[in-house]
């Protein structure tokens, strides 16, 4: 069965840049990589809720824990982190369109 993972949080003001050429540049290729897939981005205006949402599919559960279990994935989130405040990651069962 299909799952999701989201990442919700917010990108540190004055680090746009950095954050956009990492994303692209090195964070999407390393998912896509490891199987997973770029289901989604959302960009929250109005609401008291994290700036963004990120969503990656990944076949079934058990594949999803290796690739977030594994130290590359420890060093990745590691970078990631420098980027952004207010991250969160949480696995759900895999739904089309946004999921909170």
């Amino acid at each position: 069965m299909r799952v999701k993972l989201l990442l919700t949080y917010d990108v540190l003001p004055y680090r746009e840049n950095e954050y956009y050429e990492f994303v692209t540049n090195e964070f999407l290729q390393w998912t896509r990589e490891q199987g997973l897939v770029l289901s989604d981005v959302w960009h929250t205006l109005y609401r008291d809720y994290p700036m963004r949402t990120i969503g990656l599919v990944a076949q079934d559960e058990e594949h999803l824990w290796q690739v977030l279990n594994s130290p590359s994935w420890e060093l990745l989130e590691e970078h990631f982190q420098q980027y952004v405040t207010n991250y969160e990651k949480r696995v759900v069962p895999y739904k089309a369109g946004l999921q909170l």
